[in-house]
């Protein structure tokens, strides 16, 4: 069943494109059907058709002075493509702090036509030169800041980031931006990553060129991520019937269905084109390839309704970008199909939330793998060059550890870490017992020789299946930053996360340690025993059990491994004195940067926990307690003493002395009273009955596959001809039943 005229559109435009002929022979396997990837995203053989026009060509678009010699041409280039493409205009487009959860798109930007406007002759021509397309200038005074600038200098200045191509979506280019103050202080969430990537360029050379490679012949080294996106689609008009969601993006209430995860029957499980998820996701691949993001893989999850997109890794800035397009491509894409995504890290209580895993490896420019031991082996011609950056890495998430959960600690993640389906607070990572039994062996001085990952055969004893080999290690999913073979993968970061942050920390903390390692080689310290010497001193840090074990957690505490439970107190330690010196430091935030950004995250915990008190509040007095009454039956009493107890505790909130003492009352309120009260509210829709109860019930937003009504063209087409059957008359008379109750927003 194709569900929308999308899905018919495409599918019938690849069948006739693929099915293409020549001479009567049909062109096997023929990509013409996607000619349109990347078409709208200003580099490659895009970018260097249009600058050869204006006698450039892409290469110049390599090296980030450009925009000082080759800026007019460019911008030439570019409004050539754009109104080739339909387009008029641009923006900066760029990355406030704080943003998820409530900004839709997560970014900011503000929209200028390219023209330029005559008043004596009213004629119009087209106008963008270089100075436009470089930089810019807004009005900074309401994004978050944490008292980095005062409204009396408001001042937001915008400067093009060469390493994020520029990219086309409807009739606007957009230029990927950082933003700053006045004095230069990073008032968003690209800045710190920038600074990120350059210490870990600088610091990581120094340490290499003592191992035998000099990165600057390589052109230098590269962060590169891959980011698996976690969502939930949802019958949109269901949505409409749950203020809790459209205002918050979770559920503060609602009685679990009959039904969860308990068979794992969603996990992997056939797309279906009986609902419009398939197509859903087809349309967002769609308009993702347009913009050159190559969003690979899709599935199903573990809960009810619950997706998954990954694309292929990129470098750092660029897939952070594009992720955060992604995100705003699936929220737009949903509604035409129905619809609602949500990208909150836990919408319903009882089933699995929704992360981002964050996979995470350094590279030279070219393409060798620091993390992959063959490759970096063979390129430094040193067959302890990758021990000895391993070492440096577990010695940065040892110490370190307390940023990496501060960099996760959106708000949404205190419901998921730790719930069998994301890691939990305690910053350990996993190697494998491969691995680990060789750094065992290398750090005792007990072994020699360089490091060859083991692979083991698997013999089903079978003849129709051939024996086949794995890797000699299993997948972890329990630890947050698991080994994953020429990669690590930060498992534990939220859906609705950028991942700026996130990947600023891992280049900061992994560049210090580089630094410490090159410094001590600089002093002529033995490399080998520098390395051996951090993993006696950081052991403890690796851990390969089962993280969720109890048992396991209270080991690895006791071992003085990183455990912060609260993402409030989490958040606290970027103003601590190691932080802002290891920052400082590396050249990543100053003093000023780190206490006013700690300032941003807790307000925008705070805001996050107030809104979703004020909509519990309104949907006890607005819905549950009038059912209640309605219905003669449910803890009315409880009810009604609860609204007060709600807004008490935010009035005590809003009476905090600063942004940290703030959060601190507002995780009290989150993760204490109005979980009591949530129990006190499942009980009331537990004994209300069906038809007097007017919210969204989890039994109607999470199960798409068991709530498909036929589609009306379906039933007309099966009886367009003679003379209706009673079977073809009752299915259209239910239909048009379904369709009057659910324009109503009425439950059927």
């Amino acid at each position: 069943m194709i569900t929308t005229p999308f899905a018919a559109k495409t599918l019938a435009r690849r069948a006739l494109l693929s099915s293409k002929s020549i001479g009567g022979i049909r062109g096997m396997a023929s990509l013409d059907a996607y000619d349109h990837y990347g078409k709208h995203v200003f580099t490659g053989s895009v970018a260097d058709a249009y600058l050869k026009k204006h006698g450039a060509s892409g290469d110049i678009l390599k090296d980030p002075t450009w925009t000082k010699t080759h800026a007019d041409v460019v911008a030439a280039a570019v409004l050539d493509w754009a109104v080739d493409n339909g387009a008029n205009t641009f923006c900066h487009w760029f990355q406030p702090m704080a943003s998820l959860g409530v900004r839709h798109g997560q970014t900011g930007q503000v929209q200028n036509m390219m023209m330029e406007f005559d008043r004596s002759t009213n004629d119009i021509k087209f106008d963008f030169k270089g100075k436009d397309l470089i930089r810019g200038e807004t009005d900074g005074s309401s994004y978050p800041n944490g008292g980095l600038r005062g409204t009396h200098c408001a001042g937001g200045y915008l400067a093009l980031d060469t390493s994020s191509p520029i990219f086309l979506r409807g009739d606007t280019i957009f230029v990927p931006s950082a933003l700053v103050s006045y004095y230069g202080a990073a008032l968003d969430e690209k800045t710190p990553v920038l600074r990120a990537n350059a210490a870990l360029n600088k610091q990581g050379h120094r340490l290499l060129k003592h191992l035998g490679l000099d990165t600057k012949e390589h052109g230098g080294l590269v962060t590169n991520i891959g980011l698996e996106q976690e969502i939930f689609l949802i019958p949109r008009d269901e949505y409409y019937r749950r203020p809790d969601l459209q205002l918050t993006g979770r559920t503060v209430i609602g009685k679990n269905a009959p039904r969860g995860q308990e068979m794992c029957d969603h996990y992997m499980a056939p797309l279906s084109s009986a609902t419009p998820a398939l197509a859903c996701m087809q349309e967002i691949q769609e308009e993702c390839w347009k913009l050159g993001i190559p969003l690979k893989t899709r599935h199903r999850e573990v809960a009810p309704n619950q997706f998954e997109f990954a694309p292929l890794f990129g470098s750092n800035t660029t897939q952070i970008d594009q992720n955060v397009m992604v995100m705003q491509i699936i929220e737009e894409v949903a509604p035409r199909h129905g619809l609602a995504a949500l990208l909150q890290e836990k919408p319903f209580n009882d089933v699995n939330g929704s992360g981002k895993h964050n996979n995470w490896s350094i590279a030279t420019a070219d393409g060798t793998q620091l993390l992959l031991p063959k490759a970096i082996n063979a390129a430094t011609n040193n067959e302890y060059a990758f021990p000895i950056i391993m070492s440096a890495i577990v010695a940065a998430i040892d110490e370190h550890g307390d940023l990496m959960r501060m960099a996760i600690s959106s708000p949404g993640n205190d419901f998921r870490l730790g719930a069998c389906e994301a890691p939990p607070a305690i910053v350990s990572t996993y190697l494998g017992e491969d691995m680990t039994f060789y750094l065992e062996h290398f750090k005792d001085g007990k072994g020699t020789g360089e490091y060859v990952p083991g692979v083991k055969t698997l013999d089903l004893g079978v003849d129709e299946i051939m024996p086949f080999e794995v890797p000699a290690e299993d997948r972890n999913r329990t630890s947050p930053f698991p080994y994953g073979g020429a990669r690590f993968e930060f498992r534990a970061v939220g859906s609705s996360q950028n991942v700026s942050l996130v990947n600023a920390v891992l280049n900061t903390i992994t560049a210090e340690k580089f630094g410490e390692f090159a410094d001590a080689m600089d002093a002529g310290k033995d490399p080998m025993d520098v390395a051996r010497e951090a993993l006696n001193k950081h052991w403890r840090v690796i851990f390969n059990g089962n993280n969720y074990c109890e048992e396991a957690q209270q080991m690895l505490t006791d071992r003085g491994i990183w455990r912060i439970d609260s993402g409030v107190e989490a958040i606290h330690t970027l103003s601590s004195e190691k932080n802002i010196k290891l920052f400082e430091k590396m050249g990543v935030m100053s003093k000023e940067e780190c206490e006013a950004r700690e300032t941003v995250l807790h307000e925008h915990y705070t805001g996050t926990v107030e809104m979703e008190a004020l909509c519990l509040v309104d949907m006890i007095n607005q819905h549950i307690i009038p059912a209640v009454k309605r219905a003669e039956s449910g803890p009315l009493a409880e009810l009604e003493a609860a609204v007060p107890k709600i807004k008490d505790a935010v009035a005590a909130i809003h009476a905090a002395e600063n942004a940290y003492e703030a959060a601190k009352l507002a995780r009290v309120l989150r993760l204490e009273t109005m979980i009591d009260i949530r129990a006190v509210c499942d009980a009331a829709e537990e004994v209300v009955p069906a038809d007097l109860w007017t919210l969204a019930t989890y039994k109607e937003l999470m199960f798409l596959d068991s709530h498909v009504a036929p589609a009306i063209e379906e039933i007309y087409e099966v009886s367009k001809f003679g003379k209706k059957t009673r079977k073809e008359q009752l299915l259209i008379e239910n239909h048009n039943v379904f369709t009057r109750h659910s324009s109503k927003g009425l439950k059927f």
